[in-house]
């Protein structure tokens, strides 16, 4: 495969005028594409992307000729197997002066090639490059015509009915994919002020149960744990993808993202700045959108089905202590006692979501019924029992209270 790549280079860089080097290339790239798919493992690697824009953008200009299979379906095809490691965003991304205007272009539901469900494939696929500071130079106004062509996710287009070597191809677009890095735009000065309400459509009807949200949690905990670990690594950018959600009016988004921040463990427990700036998000959501929405976030720091997950992401980011005791360090190792502390975190998240909101565990099933909700408690007895100890309702709500783990 490393021949045909050279032998793509080679055309496109060749003297020949741009309709030979066009029809030339399709049986290089035709070949290749079999070939790779032809592999259990096929993933276009980090070194093709450039000659794959290249055939792409020789195709952008030429597809009226229309030959049979499409070079630039291919192209697109390949190249939306990429899988970027965290890692390349400390690499020179060469390819940024070609990838937003082409990817522009195959997004649109009209290109006619009927490719935007490979593009967005592609959009995901090169996830960690949208990060890169490479990304600056591209002028605000084609950032904005990206963002706009990217739209909404969950719309794309039927597969086109040509290209017999596609049924062997393992192409599987999942929307979410697309979302979780919307909802990192978000939190980036770069990005957030492009984004529109019409690029989280379909999101807030899809988040609108307590599961999606939690199927989007563990995404995004796979994502952190594979792709991107800073993905809303901070208080900061936290806080500042719920402002520009909440500005979208996509509250349930940003109700994810306010569950995320409360269990993914990224925000060290003694950054008290930090987490006094998440709680004052937090009570402003839920006084804002309703205190009977409390009751999923609840369940949801002490569900457990994301667990293994969860402990990845805190082994591959934490470099601080979970907790401590007598003030001795605790490290979250091995397994067993990670799963340890992850119980114990739960517990004193929820002590601090309840005093966030002035409330013992008693007065809070009280608060969160009058709201009219239907509270299906789903928490462990011994997290009960835990919560039980807690004193009685305080009278005005708390904005920080220190829960790090002290035990007698």
């Amino acid at each position: 495969m490393g021949l045909g790549i050279s032998w793509v280079t080679e055309i496109l860089n060749s003297r020949y005028n741009e309709d030979d080097r066009y029809r030339m290339v399709g049986p290089v790239v035709e070949s290749l594409g079999k070939c790779l798919y032809s592999r259990e493992d096929g993933y276009a690697p980090y070194d093709w992307i450039l000659p794959l824009l290249g055939v792409l953008l020789l195709s952008e200009k030429l597809h009226g000729l229309n030959p049979e299979p499409h070079p630039g379906f291919i192209a697109l095809s390949i190249l939306s197997t990429t899988q970027l490691e965290a890692n390349f965003i400390g690499t020179d991304f060469a390819e940024t002066a070609l990838v937003v205007p082409l990817l522009s272009s195959t997004l649109l539901p009209t290109h006619p090639l009927q490719s935007r469900k490979l593009a967005l494939e592609a959009f995901c696929g090169l996830m960690p490059g949208w990060f890169s500071s490479q990304m600056e130079n591209i002028m605000s106004k084609d950032l904005d015509k990206f963002l706009q062509a990217v739209g909404d996710p969950f719309q794309s287009t039927p597969d086109p009915p040509f290209l017999d070597w596609q049924s062997t191809t393992r192409h599987n677009y999942e929307p979410l994919n697309s979302m979780i890095i919307l909802i990192e735009f978000a939190s980036l000065d770069l990005w957030r002020n492009h984004l529109r309400r019409s690029n989280f459509i379909s999101c807030e009807e899809v988040l609108s149960t307590e599961e999606m949200k939690r199927t989007l949690i563990d995404r995004m905990l796979f994502t952190a744990i594979d792709t991107w670990p800073e993905l809303l690594c901070t208080p900061i950018k936290i806080t500042t993808a719920i402002r520009r959600l909440e500005e979208l009016q996509c509250s349930n988004t940003a109700e994810v993202v306010i569950m995320w921040a409360w269990t993914a463990g990224l925000i060290n427990t003694m950054d008290h700045d930090g987490w006094k700036l998440v709680e004052d998000y937090t009570f402003r959501f839920y006084q804002t959108h309703g205190i009977g929405r409390l009751a999923s976030l609840k369940r949801h720091i002490v569900n457990r089905t994301g667990e293994w997950y969860h402990l990845c992401v805190l082994e591959r980011h934490y470099e601080d202590l979970l907790c401590r005791t007598r003030n001795i360090p605790f490290a979250p190792t091995p397994v067993d006692r990670d799963v340890a502390v992850l119980a114990v975190s739960r517990v004193f998240q929820l002590r601090r979501l309840y005093h966030l909101f002035g409330h013992d565990p008693v007065t809070w099933r009280e608060a969160v019924v009058t709201e009219g909700m239907v509270v299906v408690e789903a928490v462990a007895s011994e997290v009960d029992e835990e919560m039980d100890t807690s004193p009685g309702r305080l009278l005005t709500p708390v904005p920080y209270i220190d829960w790090a783990c002290d035990y007698p």
